[in-house]
């Protein structure tokens, strides 16, 4: 069946046996045997890890690896309590950050079922809607304009059938697909009767014979080559340049310390695995554990209030973002349309007019539109009866014309009617004629200016107004484009959509975050202008036509002054992200529509609606399941707080480790030992790091969420030096108390320095995660949980019998008990009164750290 070769080459009928189908498809009880024989139409997705793949990813860290190598090299020397010690901290590691990633990867996957496409096929005879992973070879597929094609296979019919397949091909316009055979050395551009998954509908419609599902589709065979990384998201980016810090300043403390430890003749092995714990140390190993738990846990509490997020990293982008770009109907509206009138050219109310509406909305077959469904409602409460006209062709829409064709017979002997609706201009240009009184009358001049005159005048009201033109034509076979010509201007019909209630609070509640709202719609400037007016955006537009002649350095400009953008292609819509992304703006995208696509990939974040056409949820990073700005305003919040408490981990784990590690470089040049063994550092490393899984679930100050957060390497950089200093200096102080106040030995030192590091790793974490003074800002009730869990351990661990033994602690006199306690308190009072000068300083600049 599926092992049809060069079927593309073969006649329709013969292949439907070859296939074992019929154009009345398959049987159910035959589709679900076929999904066992070939598997599910899937192609392996991008995170759709399974646990032996997350375990691997786990040893794949440079680092990772340079401790099962010092293990290994302290195997060979026979020093197995050092790599005892290093491989446990190295499972202990890998083990927590496994569990946090496999459970972040289940509630993604959890998070995608909620999501999955839908297609609709031929079982039993009957249309009926399934999965497209349940899609097998045999199916008859039924597709429309805004359906992404679930599979390779044949077109059997299609009326004005466009598939974008650039994904594929690379062909920058949409292709027609019509039935036929091809030869068989075909080209995948040449094969026009056949369509690929993973491509688009355009417009029109079609029924294909699947001929071929999952990887040995076409996408599917070339997905190695096709495959490409998403372009870097800001927060990615950040993510490097924070390594790129992190590996110089490593690289330069290991290879110093290293220098000096040979320079004081000290064992070649102790020194090279206390090097390589140091820039353990220094590095938070946990951050990929870390982003993962708290972007899930950010994708849970956003599924909660109907946010679906599709890519995780999406999150850290959405609380990003300070513009966004949207439509106005069912965001700024209600996306309740209803259909106020139906006029003549004189604007008179004319049942005529909106029996011409009914004729075309009740037998057009292309893309599915409130517009056609709030016609036939107006007709059915005003008594019209169902159209009986038989329909002879169809001409569909598309976003170039942007009106619809559908051609009737009349009832006269070789005569058939055109029914063209559509945008009003886009309908007036393809008519000479207007309807008067009497009949046909010519469009004059004056005529044409009048019936502007009246559009303009409705839409100044809030109105969008369509116009709708007909023509009696000699009967042929098949009509096209070239067929709207010299039609009678017949009518207007009015539709109205009300401002959705507490609109306004919620676009200033979005200003309040820093988020500035774009309107960008394919509607007439006069409907864009009285909606923006309504909700108090500002009246600086631009409309399609000036965009068309506008070079893009001029729109950069323009861009960012403009509120509305009304009448506007699909393309235009990408290339006003694409402006406002030049000026440094984090563009979100709001779109439902086959014409959102674009705009929808190449914003910083694309957001879609749970209703929208396939080819628009594919595209988009988050779907929502209620077009609400105000569920999109928390998601913000939300995506700004997941952000925050990313950067609580680095910016505390980063400066901490790195005081610590500055004091252990300069205590090996003084002390006659090693301040820690590598295996205390590493355990050290590894207990502080345990609360740090709880920052996903802790608060946020209410100001840290007020504006767009940013990656600031440089900030960074200097919260890392200021705060890591001053660990280091109380370390240095307590060196000199231990070693000329206490004259401690090697243990003591070590034993009691081990506790105060590690002690006071744990207090600054609850010191430093706000701006407020840490006793004014309360902690989320799991960090604190953990945070006192491991307080208790880090005073007990020095009791534990074998476990101290075997990490060299040893329990301390109390009154180095209480000088390392002095220590503590002493340091977390410090830190607190220079975080107040370091933000009121940040703020004053207006910086934002996160």
């Amino acid at each position: 069946m599926s092992n049809v070769r060069e079927y593309w080459a073969v006649e329709t009928t013969d292949l439907l046996v070859r296939l074992g189908s019929s154009k009345d498809g398959l049987a159910q009880g035959e589709a679900e045997r076929r999904i066992v024989e070939y598997g599910e139409n899937r192609i392996i997705e991008e995170g759709d890890d399974g646990a032996v793949k997350l375990l691997l990813r786990q040893f794949e860290s440079p680092l990772v690896l340079i401790l099962i190598f010092a293990a290994v090299v302290s195997m060979v020397l026979h020093e197995w309590s050092e790599s005892a010690i290093i491989l446990a901290i190295v499972f202990g590691s890998t083990a927590l950050g496994f569990v946090q990633e496999f459970r972040a990867s289940q509630a993604v996957q959890d998070l995608r079922g909620r999501l999955s496409l839908k297609v609709n096929v031929v079982r039993d005879g009957a249309l009926r809607q399934i999965d497209t992973v349940q899609v097998v070879p045999g199916d008859i597929v039924v597709l429309a304009a805004g359906n992404l094609i679930p599979a390779d296979g044949i077109v059997l019919e299609a009326r004005d059938f466009l598939v974008a397949q650039a994904a594929l091909t690379g062909e920058s316009f949409p292709v027609e697909k019509r039935a036929g055979v091809v030869l068989p050395n075909a080209t995948l551009q040449d094969r026009a009767n056949m369509v690929f998954q993973g491509t688009s509908v355009r417009s029109g419609t079609a029924r294909i014979v699947v001929a071929q599902t999952g990887r040995v589709t076409a996408f599917g065979a070339i997905a190695a080559r096709l495959s490409r990384a998403e372009p870097e998201t800001d927060f990615a980016r950040g993510i490097r340049k924070f390594g790129y810090l992190l590996t110089r300043v490593m690289m330069v403390i290991v290879i110093c310390v290293l220098l000096a430890n040979l320079l004081l003749d000290r064992p070649v092995v102790e020194s090279l695995l206390f090097s390589v714990a140091l820039a353990v140390g220094l590095t938070p190993e946990l951050l990929p554990a870390i982003i993962s738990v708290t972007l899930s846990s950010g994708a849970r509490r956003m599924a909660d209030r109907g946010v679906i997020v599709r890519r995780l990293a999406a999150i850290e982008n959405l609380g990003s973002a300070d513009i966004l770009c949207t439509d106005k109907t069912g965001t700024l509206t209600r996306g309740v349309v209803e259909l106020s009138a139906a006029m003549g050219p004189e604007g008179q109310p004319s049942d005529k007019v909106l029996q011409l509406a009914q004729i075309n909305a009740a037998l057009e077959t292309g893309i599915e539109n409130p517009l056609d469904a709030a016609i036939l409602a107006s007709a059915a409460a005003r008594g019209f009866a169902p159209p009986v006209a038989q329909k002879i062709d169809e001409i569909p829409y598309d976003f170039l014309r942007k009106r619809l064709t559908i051609v009737v017979e009349t009832g006269s002997q070789g005569q058939h009617l055109i029914i063209s609706k559509g945008a009003f201009d886009e309908v007036l240009a393809c008519c000479n004629r207007v309807q008067g009184a009497k009949g046909p009358e010519p469009l004059d001049d004056s005529m044409r200016a009048k019936l502007i005159a009246y559009y303009a005048a409705q839409g100044a009201e809030g109105f969008r107004v369509l116009g709708i033109a007909t023509s009696e034509v000699a009967a042929k076979a098949h009509y096209g484009h070239e067929d709207e010509v010299g039609l009678v201007f017949a009518g207007f019909f009015e539709f109205f959509d009300p401002i959705k209630p507490g609109i306004t609070e919620t676009l200033a509640a979005l200003a309040a975050l820093g988020v500035r709202v774009k309107v960008i719609t394919g509607d007439n400037r006069h409907v864009a202008a009285h909606v923006g007016a309504a909700v108090g955006l500002g009246s600086a537009f631009l409309t399609g036509a000036d965009l068309a002649d506008m070079r893009d350095e001029a729109l950069w400009h323009l861009a960012e002054a403009t509120d509305i953008f009304s009448e506007i292609d699909p393309q235009q819509k990408e290339r006003i992200v694409r402006a406002l992304q030049s000026r440094g703006h984090s563009v979100a995208y709001l779109g439902d529509g086959i014409n959102d696509a674009p705009a929808l990939k190449a914003a910083d974040v694309g957001i879609s609606v749970e209703g929208a056409v396939d080819v628009a949820r594919d595209s988009a990073d988050i779907v929502l399941l209620d077009r609400d700005l105000d569920v999109l305003r928390q998601g913000i919040v939300d995506g700004r707080r997941t952000f925050a408490n990313t950067m609580k981990y680095i910016q505390i784990t980063t400066s901490a480790n790195f005081g610590n590690m500055i004091s252990m470089a300069l205590g090996t040049l003084f002390l006659p030992f090693l301040p820690l063994t590598a295996g205390q550092i590493l355990l050290n490393n590894f207990l502080s790091d345990i609360p740090s899984i709880a920052i996903s679930t802790d608060t946020v100050d209410s100001e840290t969420v007020s504006s767009a957060p940013r990656w600031n390497i440089g900030g960074l950089r200097r919260f890392m030096i200021v705060f890591g200093l001053i660990s280091t200096v109380f370390d240095l102080a307590l060196f000199g108390l231990l070693v000329l106040v206490f004259h401690t030995t090697q243990v003591e030192f070590q034993s009691t320095w081990f506790i105060v590091s590690l002690l006071t790793e744990l207090a600054v974490v609850l010191v430093l995660r706000t701006a407020h003074p840490f006793w004014k800002s309360h902690p989320g009730r799991v960090l604190v949980l953990t945070t006192a869990v491991v307080f208790l351990m880090a005073l007990a661990l020095p009791y534990l019998g074998v476990v101290a033994v075997w990490m060299e602690l040893a329990p301390l006199p109390l009154p180095l008990f209480l000088t390392g306690l002095a220590v503590v308190f002493a340091y977390v009072a410090t830190t607190e009164m220079v975080k107040r000068a370091y933000y009121r300083h940040r703020f004053s600049a207006g910086a934002n750290q996160g």
